[in-house]
């Protein structure tokens, strides 16, 4: 019966295979042998002895995690050029293991820029260098669907083998359907998909179909990632929090969202998939690193805000026994039989941390540690590491919430929630938790404040009112239905309790900024003179920094002779051109930044009015902070899938105590955690343009992992004291005054969606549709009503008779990135803003949330 079934669930495998065209000459993962393993092992087989006692352990440990309080020391990074700096720093003095988990592994990521200056510091070659110092490298990647993500993990995996022994990477999970999934229909209804599904074909496919793609683990279809972003070195020092190691992350704080260089294509920070705009096309051929359809000399990219840090102590010990935990689970479920010795499990921590409240020392890792009360906390499963479900990052986030006595910052990617189980699918309980504490607040007359900031739109590709944004408008309704929509939402759960506004406790807020294309006369004086196509010498340059990735075989344009020098011409011909055209201007809204009507153009004003764009600045970070005393930072985002513990699998960290600083809070002396207020001061500061410009090849002490130098921070300075109370009413009028003035210009110049201009389809496309032409859909526009029209992103002409210099008015006044969020948008819609969507199956509710 076992060898039937074996011979069927083949059968179904090989089939999916054919449908969708799959290629997998390289993989070799034996797939029917290894669901026999795990069929036939016991789920938990791969437990040492300590790790058993987490389940009975973790009942008496506070939010019920698998790990007790631990200490250390941490370190914050906020936004990718400063983190990946400190990642770099670590990979090269790294001596005996290096342990990576990610959801998304680019290998030819580079941590430093420009990447003509760094090619030692991509990421694939920093692996290499290490494996050559005979240090063992570890990597666990989650394997995604091939037809719904396009993150290539085969291609990570075979890419990083493939360069040294010991390197090792493990994906999972598997994506096998079972036996009861391979019916004729079911069959028939996958060959009807497209290759590459979207939302709107996911939302019109039966269950049944999508449960045989996804495949299942027991009674779990596996609709669900391994989300966590974790890198240990040495055993000693690990870096966490929302950073994957992949394309798209890396970044400045102030974001420059233009990277055409027609002086110098040396100067490009943003090589190839690096510079992604996910609003006009997702990533795609990730393991070709230079396909990107993107003009980089007609639309931005979007910028990319993130936090993440480095730890060492007590704390790695953790740190260490979730990985080796999570290594060694796949390793018996998938890896153990199917290439004898190539594999092995890695070890916990020396220190264990189960029945003690304090693991062993982690330290011997330079001197730079505190006495930071630390707790890890976890998203998890059986399906995604062999436990019983632990959810103790939610459990976390309810109980900060509860015990704050002043205030909550929340700045995630997400923010779905529910305040009772009339919300049906959500199910995780973080907006009840929001309601009580506020009112509570009400009732008692105190002065209490929860803050939140998150992407307008979520980062998927295609106009909101096409039927490709069915995903889109699906997250928005349910992340709408949780902050003041549907009934049940936490503005109306909090007017029932007698609040009549509010807004007066919990404001929502975004963030957007602008920037210019250098697109000057010194791109077409230098293109006449080479002969050469800008976009195709800057193509041959990314190949170029890139066609190290390929020593193996893959296919490279330099080595293929496919743009035949044009790099090399192009930038001949800028030895005579003097391009006095600043290639970015996000500097101009940082403190003490350039005028922006001193910026030098060279070119008539015409051409620098087009050569403006604008695009939503996307949240990615996954923390809270409290009181200025507790953050919760990993890479949990605030909803169902990160939280419940069921579906995606996450870490994160609860920091308290340590260093305590003289602060305020709303006009009363206070003791602040000095990590926590640092931290909320920091962030504040750039998203309200306190900040100076930080170049991506000036690094400071911040730039460095937490061994080698401290946290610098500014105390007392001028910029500093605005933020220092964030209870403040100074702070506040400032805080909602720069938004409002932010949000006010970038309505007038960009006409961005969302908006609260647009509450119905007709004034969408009386604000939006009718000024733009949005990429992927020029066809479906006439030459009549392209007429008039401007690229999606650029400035909405007819509002700027002045030109250039009224343009440059306005824009002048904007300060740092934050802008209000639209709750008004589509409004009138009711519950009808994704009706095509989630209604025609659950697995669109389910996955969305």
């Amino acid at each position: 019966m076992d060898r039937l079934f074996h011979k069927l669930e083949e059968k179904v495998e090989r089939k999916i295979d054919e449908v969708f065209h799959r290629d997998h000459h390289h993989e070799e993962d034996g797939q029917q042998q290894q669901q026999q393993q795990h069929e036939e092992s016991d789920s938990h087989a791969h437990f040492s002895e300590p790790i058993q006692q987490q389940n009975e352990a973790r009942q008496n440990h506070r939010f019920q995690s698998f790990a007790p309080p631990s200490s250390g020391g941490v370190k914050w990074y906020v936004d990718g050029a400063s983190y990946f700096w400190a990642v770099s720093v670590a990979l090269e003095q790294a001596r005996e293991s290096i342990y990576i988990l990610d959801w998304w592994l680019s290998p030819e990521l580079y941590l430093r820029r420009p990447p003509s200056r760094n090619e030692q510091y991509r990421l694939d070659h920093m692996l290499r260098a290490a494996a050559d110092r005979g240090v063992k490298v570890h990597i666990i990647v989650y394997k995604e669907v091939t037809q719904a993500l396009t993150l290539d993990s085969a291609h990570t995996r075979h890419h990083l083998e493939g360069m040294h022994p010991n390197i090792k990477v493990f994906r999972h999970p598997d994506h096998i359907p079972t036996v009861n999934d391979a019916r004729a229909d079911i069959e028939s209804e996958i060959q009807s998909l497209s290759k590459r599904l979207n939302a709107a074909a996911l939302s019109r496919v039966s269950g049944d179909a999508l449960k045989t793609l996804y495949g299942s683990a027991g009674d779990v279809v596996l609709y669900w990632a391994h989300h966590e972003k974790l890198c240990i070195v040495d055993r000693k020092m690990a870096f966490m929090g929302g950073l994957d190691m992949c394309f798209g992350r890396w970044d400045t704080n102030s974001h420059p969202i233009a990277d055409a260089h027609p002086g110098d294509l040396d100067s490009i920070i943003f090589p190839g998939q690096d510079y992604n705009n996910a609003r006009i096309y997702d990533f795609e051929g990730v393991d070709d690193w230079d396909h990107n359809k993107l003009d980089r000399t007609q639309s931005s990219r979007m910028g990319w805000s993130d936090i993440s840090m480095s730890l060492n102590g007590s704390i790695v010990n953790n740190l260490i026994d979730h990985f080796s935990d999570r290594w060694n689970f796949i390793f018996q479920q998938k890896y153990n039989g199917k290439d004898p010795g190539k594999y092995e499990p890695v070890p916990s921590s020396t220190g264990g941390i189960v029945g003690q409240e304090e693991g062993a020392s982690a330290g011997g890792y330079g001197h730079r540690t505190s006495n930071l009360s630390i707790q890890l906390c976890r998203s998890c499963t059986e399906w995604s590491a062999g436990h019983p479900t632990e959810h103790s990052i939610a459990n976390a986030y309810i109980e900060a919430i509860g015990n704050a006595r002043h205030f909550v910052y929340i700045e995630n990617q997400f923010f779905i929630t529910a305040t009772s189980d009339e919300q049906h699918p959500v199910g995780n309980k973080i907006g009840r938790a929001i309601v009580d504490r506020i009112t509570r607040a009400h009732q008692s007359g105190e002065e209490f404040r929860v803050i939140v900031l998150m992407p307008a739109v979520p980062a998927f590709a295609g106009d909101l009112k096409s039927d490709g944004a069915l995903g889109t408008r699906a997250i928005m309704e349910f992340q709408y239905n949780s902050i003041n929509r549907g009934g049940h939402s936490i503005m109306e759960a909090l007017q029932q309790q007698g609040i009549d506004d509010p807004r007066r406790y919990i404001t929502f807020y975004n963030l957007r900024n602008y920037d210019r294309i250098n697109t000057s006369t010194t791109m077409r004086r230098v293109e006449n003179e080479s002969g050469v196509n800008y976009e195709n010498a800057r193509r041959e340059h990314d190949d170029m920094v890139g066609a190290g990735a390929y020593p193996y075989g893959e296919r490279s344009g330099v080595q293929d002779g496919g743009y035949g020098g044009q790099y090399e011409r192009y930038q001949e011909a800028t030895n005579d051109a003097k391009d006095m055209t600043w290639d970015s201007i996000s500097a101009c809204y940082m403190d003490a930044g350039p005028d922006l009507h001193n910026a030098p153009w060279d070119g008539d004003e015409e051409s620098e009015l087009n050569a403006f764009v604008s695009e939503e600045l996307y949240i990615h970070s996954k923390v809270l902070i409290a009181d200025d005393q507790l953050v919760i930072c990993g890479s949990a985002n605030l909803n169902d899938r990160s939280q419940l513990g069921t579906h995606d699998s996450e870490i994160a960290v609860v920091i308290e105590g340590g260093e305590t600083i003289e602060s305020s809070m709303n006009g009363q002396s206070y003791q602040a955690s000095k990590f926590a207020s640092t931290l909320r001061r920091q962030l504040f500061r750039k998203h309200l343009g306190l900040l100076p410009h930080q170049p991506h090849d000036r690094p400071n002490a911040n730039w460095t992992p937490i061994d080698r130098d401290p946290q610098q921070y500014d105390f007392g300075s001028p910029a500093d004291r605005l933020v220092h109370d964030p209870m403040s009413r100074e702070f506040w009028d400032l805080w909602t005054g720069t938004a409002r003035s932010n949000t006010e210009i970038f309505n007038k110049v960009f006409h961005p969606v969302p908006s609260d201009h647009v509450r119905n389809w007709e004034q969408y496309d009386d604000f939006f549709s009718r000024h733009f032409i949005i990429p992927g859909a020029e066809d479906d526009l006439s030459d009549d009503e392209k007429r008039g029209r401007v690229a999606y992103g650029h400035v909405v002409r007819e509002e700027f008779p002045g030109g250039v210099r009224e343009l440059k008015d306005w824009l002048s006044r904007v300060r740092g990135t934050l802008v209000e969020m639209p709750l008004e948008f589509l409004i009138e819609l009711g519950q009808d803003l994704a009706k095509e969507g989630v209604s025609l199956n659950k697995f669109t509710e389910t996955v969305y949330t």
